[in-house]
């Protein structure tokens, strides 16, 4: 314990002396934390709205204003044509385009139905998927309000039957994202610092020279690994400390369940993650190798770990790889943790599946270090 103290002290002065280290440590995270948990939203606004009144009357103007009236949509303005309408969406001024044909009114008084013309920007197809909705929940909107005035004209006696539907939002009532969002952005900062630092610290000694020294002493691989890690795995410790009272004092993100527990998991978690770092600076000459091949690994992990894309929409063979990805369990855990109030028993299987993955790690980490060349 000596000898790896000794080397945990070492450690910990190179980091403070490294001016350059200490910034990308503590300041890039937290200002990553800002910065992403603000800008990474589903919400859709400022969406570019432009029409093309062919009818010209009050039931037409009425569905216009509902439009200007919505927080979503920016009327830019009013196309005499199709054809000037469609210059402008391929000049990218305008997202979406309403067509309102001739006779519009007249078809809804006769024949109780019209149709209407929607061009969408698809070039993003998630974007234009939720523009759809806004769209067809505004025009719905307006269409229960054209029944019930036209019920009216008509002196109909029967009256429509109205159901009322009263939502009720578990975990997040308020539905705002960043209680999703902060939690899950938090999982990615504590991952890729603790990564990236681990994986580049031992291809560091190659460089310098240093390693070769250090090897050629009495001290043990378990002992130089262990001296070496340690102090990133504070670190780590260290930015979920900072990030959970960022997300809590300036994103007000409820921490319902045990903070022990978070601590728990990304005690075991940060020893995975170290694992792969020290594995991968096994085999790399370079930091820019290591480097490229952690950022290799970390687009991976963060595509594909149900933070932006639920993973029940992907295709069944990447639901499967999923299961080798370690921060998919992390923010499965910390989101039911924070948001839920789960205990023990629900992440038990979370739990055991990355401490399996950190002793296999680790292991090869170990294995595959060596100590002569």
């Amino acid at each position: 314990m000596r000898i790896i103290s000794y080397i945990v002290q070492k450690e910990f002065l190179q980091i403070f002396r490294n001016k350059a280290m200490l910034p990308i440590i503590f300041v890039l995270p937290l200002i990553q934390l800002l910065i992403l948990s603000n800008a990474a939203t589903f919400d859709v606004k400022n969406i570019k709205f432009s029409f093309i009144d062919n009818d010209r009357t009050s039931t037409s103007r009425g569905l216009i204003s509902k439009f200007e009236a919505s927080n979503y949509f920016d009327v830019l303005e009013h196309f005499t044509s199709k054809e000037l309408a469609d210059q402008a969406m391929e000049k990218g001024a305008v997202d979406v385009i309403l067509d309102i044909p001739r006779h519009f009114e007249r078809d809804l008084v006769k024949n109780k139905k019209a149709e209407l013309a929607v061009y969408t920007n698809a070039i993003d197809g998630a974007k234009a998927g939720i523009e759809n909705v806004y769209i067809n929940q505004i025009i719905r909107e307006y269409n229960q309000h054209l029944s019930a005035s036209l019920s009216l004209t008509d002196h109909q006696v029967a009256r429509p039957i109205n159901i009322l539907a009263i939502p009720a939002f578990w975990y997040n009532n308020t539905l705002n994202y960043k209680t999703f969002m902060v939690p899950g952005i938090l999982v990615l900062l504590v991952t890729m610092i603790t990564l990236f630092l681990s994986g580049m610290n031992i291809v560091r000694e190659k460089e310098i020279g240093t390693l070769e020294q250090i090897n050629v002493t009495p001290i043990r691989k378990s002992q130089f690994i262990i001296g070496k890690l340690f102090p990133f795995w504070v670190l780590g410790m260290v930015l979920l400390t900072v990030g959970l009272v960022i997300a809590k004092i300036v994103f007000s993100v409820p921490i319902v369940g045990s903070i022990g527990l978070i601590y728990v998991f990304t005690a075991v978690y940060i020893l995975l993650i170290l694992g792969l770092g020290l594995f991968i600076s096994n085999f790399t000459e370079t930091q820019q190798q290591a480097m490229f091949i952690a950022w290799f690994l970390m687009v991976i992990f963060i595509l594909m770990s149900g933070l932006f894309t639920p993973i029940e929409s992907m295709p069944p063979w990447a639901q499967k790889l999923t299961l080798l990805n370690p921060i998919r369990y992390y923010v499965e855990v910390i989101r039911m943790v924070m948001l839920k109030g789960s205990g023990f028993i629900d992440v038990i299987y979370q739990l055991s599946v990355i401490t399996v993955f950190a002793f296999v790690m680790n292991g090869l980490a170990v294995w595959s270090y060596k100590k002569t060349n």
